[in-house]
């Protein structure tokens, strides 16, 4: 099943994750470090050391999903940290999976007029 991306929370998991884990291991990740319920029906992603290799579990109203999506060549643009990035939307994982750096994007800047 392909999820409804415009009706569910996106969730990156910054830094590493050991690639070797498939779906139980993958949703422990996702209730005890991230402090979230993977059958929530979110989208949960995770990248491998060498950010060559993506995976995303998904719960489907009866079990999960796992994708994962490995480069040939290149590396996907990844947070290391918590402040960096804890959810994303819709267009933002588009431009990841593009590979488009959107963490280290110009910030907008809002000047206020002294008076």
């Amino acid at each position: 099943m392909i999820p409804d991306l415009s009706s569910i929370q996106i969730y990156v998991r910054p830094g590493a994750t050991d690639m070797r884990k498939q779906v139980n291991g993958l949703s422990i990740i996702t209730e005890e470090e991230m402090e979230l319920h993977p059958g929530s029906g979110n989208l949960f992603l995770f990248c491998s050391r060498d950010r060559k290799l993506i995976k995303c579990i998904f719960w489907d109203r009866n079990g999960f999903c796992l994708w994962q999506k490995r480069l040939e060549k290149g590396k996907y643009p990844w947070p290391e940290t918590e402040e960096q990035a804890r959810h994303i939307s819709q267009d933002q994982l588009k431009m990841l999976l593009d590979g488009i750096d959107f963490w280290h994007a110009h910030q907008t800047l809002c000047y206020e007029e002294i008076t």
